[in-house]
């Protein structure tokens, strides 16, 4: 007998599962719609994160006016620019050139395709910026010549806004720009800016402080360090040091409210789920008294037939997570279909582009919600079918 009880709780909820197509389906449908809600919302905001994080090197420094917190607002002179470009433990290039990209950005309005309107964040840099952002690849036409009216565009700008395609005009500013490059940067937010030569956009903007700020490459960790002390207590320009790595994740954690979102809609979900599961469950159990009672008559204990229960429910739980699953797939898809990339407004007030992606971490995390949506919806029906007396549960099966 003990063998039989070790052997109910896998064989006879399997079982029950097959038996009852209508109530498996109706249950598990109902999960399947909170873990594919779940998902989507999880790989938006991982998308979000994975944007702005992996934007940025590590050996990178964003060198800004102190207090300014981003680029946007921030304006350097030529003198600090010339002050620290040479400045022991910058890294240098092949042509022993340091590493210093003094850029500019600014955020006129785009008109989009389909007659609205966005910021874009337009940085103005030098040729050495291509070295100092390594991850940014010219894929189609070529980099801009300086001072020649030219522009490249970021890929995820590419077909959103008039003008932004390889070979045509963009309107912004007081001038029209000559798009002559695409590029790509791994996904990060570089993609959803235009590039032009900074001298050229300062001109255009009528900047008196041609510079944003800069990003520099340190030649060693130490070094990287060490140049961040310096630039902070140098006295004359006020200015502050930040890795380019923790500077784009500062911005990302404006998706934070966003995890808050979907943790509450999560457990509102799974509240509703659970619910509709252990109704399913406690329908279940009053359905099979009988057989409960001829299982309880046979010498089976009740932790066995709790067990059952419990793992009928996990099973439940599980089909729902691979429809879900398979939902959420398709409706990723079908997003990146219809709508291309998806829009935010960056710390910079700018809009960046972000791709949907389902990653199996977001899936990971909706099996969890799925598991616990199955613990805690089963364990009352059946803790009460494993309740129920032999006597009992013959009388009235």
């Amino acid at each position: 007998m003990k063998s039989r009880a070790v052997l109910l709780p896998i064989s006879y909820s399997v079982r029950n599962l097959r038996t009852r197509p209508a109530r498996t389906l109706m249950t598990a449908g109902v999960i399947a719609l909170v873990v594919a809600a779940c998902s989507l919302l999880l790989a938006l905001i991982s998308s979000l994160k994975r944007t702005l994080v992996t934007t940025g090197e590590p050996m990178n420094l964003v060198v800004l006016r102190k207090g300014s917190g981003n680029d946007g607002s921030s304006m350097l002179p030529m003198a600090a620019f010339r002050a620290i470009r040479f400045w022991n433990g910058i890294a240098r290039d092949g042509l022993d050139r340091p590493l210093i990209s003094p850029e500019l950005v600014v955020q006129p309005f785009f008109r989009t395709l389909d007659g609205g309107r966005d910021n874009v964040l337009v940085r103005g840099v030098e040729p050495m910026a291509l070295a100092v952002h390594p991850d940014v690849r010219v894929v189609e036409g070529r980099m801009f010549t300086p001072s020649s009216g030219e522009a490249v565009v970021g890929r995820g700008v590419v077909g959103r806004y008039v003008g932004a395609a390889f070979g045509s005009e963009l309107q912004f500013g007081h001038r029209r720009w000559k798009v002559v490059g695409i590029f790509e940067a791994g996904g990060s937010s570089f993609e959803s800016e235009v590039w032009v030569d900074v001298r050229e956009l300062a001109n255009d903007a009528k900047r008196t402080w041609p510079y944003s700020g800069f990003r520099l490459r340190a030649a060693t960790s130490t070094d990287l360090g060490r140049l961040q002390r310096r630039i902070e207590s140098d006295p004359r320009f006020a200015l502050e040091a930040t890795a380019e790595t923790d500077y784009y994740a500062k911005q990302a954690e404006s998706a934070n409210s966003l995890y808050v979102l979907v943790i509450g809609i999560a457990v509102l979900a799974g509240i509703g789920a659970g619910f509709g599961a252990a109704n399913t469950m406690y329908a279940a159990v009053q359905a099979r008294r009988a057989e409960i009672g001829t299982l309880r008559a046979l010498g089976f204990s009740r932790v066995a037939i709790l067990t059952a229960f419990q793992i009928e429910a996990l099973a439940l739980s599980a089909v729902g997570f691979a429809m879900g699953a398979l939902l959420a797939v398709v409706g990723a898809s079908l997003v990146r279909w219809a709508l291309g990339n998806i829009t935010f407004n960056a710390a910079t007030f700018t809009t960046n582009m972000v791709t949907l992606r389902l990653s199996l971490a977001d899936l990971r995390s909706a099996f969890v919600i799925a598991l616990l949506i199955g613990v805690a919806g089963g364990f009352g029906p059946a803790w009460r079918a494993a309740r129920l007396r032999p006597v009992e549960a013959l009388r009235h099966g």
